[in-house]
């Protein structure tokens, strides 16, 4: 029973969900990259690029710099 303590599993199931939400923030970035009529077909290119090769440093850079704008398109989109 001593075998795997209660903060090895806790550690592990924080370490998962920190993943999902890891994957599910890239997915909902390259998503709202492609949803950006602002944004010509190169920059898009861009951004995926560098989210792809370079995935810490661009998606700090994404919200950093278009973050702001991302809950904008949310509601136009919804509307």
């Amino acid at each position: 029973m001593s075998g795997y303590p209660l903060l090895d599993a806790f550690l592990t199931m924080m370490f998962f969900f920190i993943w999902l939400v890891w994957v599910y923030l890239r997915i909902w970035i390259i998503i709202d990259i492609f949803r950006s009529g602002d944004l010509s077909g190169w920059a898009k290119a861009g951004w995926l690029i560098l989210i792809l090769v370079l995935p810490f440093i661009g998606v700090f850079a994404y919200v950093v710099v278009r973050g702001g704008e991302m809950h904008e398109r949310l509601g136009r989109r919804a509307t």
